[in-house]
């Protein structure tokens, strides 16, 4: 089973948020549902940007650690370098639905 690390945002870029989940199939449906999470209140975090799979738990974990301490800028490096233009990288018929899955397209590294 693969574990993924991976970088979400909102409709304006304005905030990153770093996860962990074995499952990112419900990862963006499940932010895009939570409402006042931000302080803007209206804002969601439902763009996939950025993800990394990882074969064992203990390496993911390890590196979503050290993704939480990087800063905005290397962050926005880190999705810049395999996403420059920020886009959603979930197929368009899944964007507002539950289901996420990740396409042949998308800028990931795996690890193992």
């Amino acid at each position: 089973m693969l574990t993924y690390v991976y970088i979400l945002t909102d409709s304006n870029r304005s905030n990153l948020h770093v996860g962990m989940t074995d499952n990112l199939q419900k990862v963006a449906g499940t932010f895009q549902k939570m409402t006042g999470l931000l302080p803007e209140g209206d804002l969601r975090i439902f763009r996939l940007v950025y993800h990394e799979s990882f074969s064992s738990e203990e390496f993911a974990l390890r590196r979503f650690r050290e993704m939480s301490t990087y800063t905005r800028m290397q962050k926005e490096r880190l999705i810049r370098k395999s996403n420059p233009n920020w886009l959603d990288v979930r197929p368009s018929q899944f964007r507002s639905a539950d289901f996420l899955h990740p396409v042949s397209y998308t800028p990931h590294v795996s690890r193992h």
